[in-house]
């Protein structure tokens, strides 16, 4: 037990903890559409989006939060917009953004002195820096996410299955789907402290991936996501302090780990029924063949 409880009983410990499951349901709300939709690039996209509005901030001695919501809104508008172009496909247009923002950021970094001290800490985060202050914001995007949403889940739910449906319905597709761009943002700004820019589609992605063979309903999903993500928190956390890892990889890889075992174990129990539905030859039917 006391393998188990021992670090928690440090309060920066405690403080990463409560950071990452605050995060963790951040990320579900957000995911949950990303995995449904199919946006992985798009928020592998966006979250390196956010490195030259951090850079940029860290360099001037501002607010690495206001830097990182700047570029998110840069990145979300700039999709946005070469979305509605019909010459460019979408995956170009956010492939494009991708490059650009993150070169741009690594030469914002390269300015600074601290060069592989400032990007080892935007692209895999420090979540135990986390500061109360910090778990104040967390919980406050988290009331914004949860709000975000409860109003836009049945246009989300449209637009994730069946856009034109959505737009017959009077939905506004296109407006849905900025908001959800939004939220996505939101998500990943907020994750980007706890385990950095290049390590967020761990939350983001893998714990809505796990949940979803096990889940019946969207909400459903969301909600065994945040509680995925908060296990692979306690258990990245309580890992990295006995193995001396890095605790936002650790807590990354530990959430990607849960979605392999998932998918397996749910390939088991789809296989199980049907080794049981298959049956056993009997002496008639053999001699009937024979």
């Amino acid at each position: 037990m006391e393998w188990l409880t021992g670090p928690f009983e440090v309060t920066f410990v405690q403080r990463a903890l409560w950071g990452g499951m605050l995060v963790s349901a951040i990320c579900a709300l957000a995911g949950t559409w990303v995995v449904l939709r199919g946006m992985a690039f798009l928020g592998d996209a966006m979250s390196h989006g956010l490195l030259p509005g951090v850079a940029l901030a860290a360099l001037l001695g501002g607010n690495l939060l206001v830097g990182a919501v700047a570029s998110a809104a840069v990145m979300t508008a700039g999709v946005t917009a070469l979305g509605r172009t019909p010459r460019l496909s979408q995956d170009t247009g956010i492939g494009l953004l991708f490059v650009g923002m993150l070169s741009l950021g690594v030469i914002i970094v390269s300015r600074s002195q601290s060069f592989a001290v400032d990007l080892t800490g935007f692209l895999f985060g420090d979540v135990l820096a986390v500061r109360e202050q910090d778990l104040v914001l967390l919980g406050v995007a988290l009331l914004l996410a949860l709000a975000v949403s409860a109003l836009g889940h049945r246009a989300f739910l449209a637009l994730a299955f069946d856009p034109r449906k959505a737009r017959t319905l009077g939905l506004r597709p296109r407006l849905a789907h900025g908001v959800l761009l939004g939220l996505l943002a939101l998500a990943i700004v907020a994750s980007f402290h706890i385990v950095g820019t290049l390590l967020v589609l761990g939350l983001l992605i893998a714990p809505p991936a796990a949940a979803l063979p096990w889940a019946r309903s969207v909400r459903g999903v969301m909600v065994l996501a945040a509680l995925l993500g908060a296990a692979a928190t306690f258990g990245g956390l309580l890992l990295s302090w006995h193995l001396s890892t890095a605790a936002g990889a650790t807590v990354s890889a530990l959430a990607v780990s849960l979605f392999f075992l998932s998918h397996v174990a749910s390939g088991l129990r789809h296989r199980a029924p049907r080794r049981m539905a298959v049956p056993s030859p009997t002496p008639d039917s053999s001699l009937k063949r024979t």
